[in-house]
């Protein structure tokens, strides 16, 4: 007997396919639906059925077609369920699967005889459940994104006036303070933080004391007894063009070559791409008696410094590259498989956020700490200080001038702190008036929300 499988998505596809290719007398075996969907069928031909088990006479054999009337009956959707062709003119009734026969053995007495099992109840066809149909996520469109991000800001910005001016009512001297902070540079995240802890009962001279001593606590600075020209050790300056690695560089050596002498220290430089860059340091070298060596990639920089490893202190002058160089990653990861220490220089005469993506993109745990130059060009010390806290930074020196080696200095807290809260004066057009500082808070504090989400 030749069984066929059908499958297909719907019980009515898959009766046209068993018509279409066993014929309108095909017998149904079994029917049932899929997991994932669809329908099976188990059907075989009529003569093939015929040649196992021999169907009863034709005028006494029930016939039995798909229960369904004869005004709604569809040719593609019946098939007889009979051994011979049905008869279009018979009575309809339900339809009766296939079991078959069973053979009884023949004894030595009696010839074999052949049983036709009773007919069996009609199995029921599966019901197949439609999916719901998916229903599209809306598209809002670029515009009406556009309007409902303009009023978000209008309605934040009026908040933040009632905020900023609910504050100044119940808290007058804080305020104060922190416009006078924003006036001269620092970033609302810190002014905000520095000022959380802020009593009430101070006045305006008192409040801005506390938050002077508050930025004190927070800044961290190298000593002293801790000056790297003391401890020794290799160290690279990197940063970004035109910070003035270079001259810092020979300021260093120099401080090294008036407390050591000379056969202390070495310089090396691995700005090899700018026309007559390690020439400046060789000038210098000469003028300090000090030896200057020019590697060109790791190895060569691994090599130098176990040649120089009897030395007190060894300065790297590195390559200026903007913050944003793909390059900046190769050369943290060079210094750093050759255990070298690295000092960021910071230019204090830059803005604030510039000197966020420079720390971000320099920072690494072999990174001592940083410098501060120029800072004899710098209107305010705020933004630069404010960097420097807000990272964490250490800093070593401050560069005020191009004079070597004077213009070189340990960190003065005091006057550094005195420069940055300094206010801007009256007829500054960076001060802030009215409601504006309330903006600002709340365009920092929206900025803030945007970084947490991404």
């Amino acid at each position: 007997m030749n069984v066929k499988k059908f499958v297909a998505p719907t019980a009515r596809d898959a009766l046209h396919k068993v018509k279409e290719i066993l014929g309108p007398d095909a017998i149904i075996l079994s029917n049932r639906g899929l997991p994932g969907g669809g329908v099976e069928i188990m059907a075989v031909a009529a003569h093939d059925m015929a040649a196992i088990a021999p169907m009863p006479m034709r005028d006494t054999a029930p016939r039995a077609e798909a229960q369904r009337p004869v005004a709604a009956r569809d040719d593609d959707y019946t098939v007889s369920l009979s051994g011979s062709a049905p008869s279009r003119s018979a009575a309809s009734s339900a339809p009766k699967p296939f079991t078959p026969p069973v053979i009884n053995q023949p004894s030595a007495h009696q010839p074999a005889a052949v049983k036709t099992p009773p007919p069996l109840a009609s199995r029921p066809m599966p019901r197949i459940e439609t999916p719901a149909p998916r229903v599209e996520a809306e598209v809002v469109p670029a515009n009406v994104m556009a309007e409902i991000r303009a009023l978000r800001q209008i309605v934040e910005q009026h908040l933040a006036g009632f905020a900023w001016g609910e504050t100044a009512r119940t808290e007058p001297v804080k305020t104060e303070v922190l416009r006078q902070m924003l006036d001269s540079g620092f970033s609302p995240q810190l002014a905000r933080e520095l000022l959380d802890d802020l009593p009430q009962e101070l006045d305006a001279r008192q409040a801005q004391a506390w938050a002077k001593g508050a930025a004190d606590r927070a800044l961290r600075t190298l000593g002293s007894d801790h000056d790297i020209i003391e401890r020794g050790g290799v160290f690279a300056l990197v940063g970004p063009t035109g910070v003035g690695k270079t001259t810092t560089t020979a300021k260093l050596a120099a401080r090294c070559v008036l407390r050591h002498g000379a056969h202390k220290l070495a310089l090396v430089t691995t700005d090899g791409y700018r026309i007559g860059a390690h020439e400046q340091l060789r000038i210098y070298g000469r003028i300090l008696g000090v030896s200057v060596h020019l590697v060109k990639d790791g190895d060569d920089l691994r090599h130098t410094l176990a040649e120089l490893s009897h030395k007190h202190m060894v300065l790297v002058d590195t390559m200026g590259m903007s913050q944003r160089d793909r390059m900046v990653t190769e050369q943290i990861g060079m210094l750093a498989d050759c255990g070298v220490q690295r000092l960021l220089l910071l230019n204090a005469t830059a803005r604030g956020d510039t000197m966020d993506d420079v720390v971000r993109a320099y920072n690494g745990p072999d990174l001592a700490g940083c410098i501060l130059t120029k800072v004899d060009e710098a209107a305010s010390l705020a933004p630069a200080l404010d960097v420097v806290m807000r990272h964490g930074l250490k800093l070593h020196y401050v560069s005020n001038g191009q004079r070597v080696p004077e213009d070189l200095h340990l960190p003065n807290r005091s006057y550094l702190l005195h420069r940055a809260f300094k206010d801007a004066p009256e007829s500054s057009a960076h001060r802030f008036n009215g409601v504006e500082p309330a903006l600002v808070m709340a365009n920092a504090g929206m900025a803030a929300m945007g970084g947490r989400r991404g």
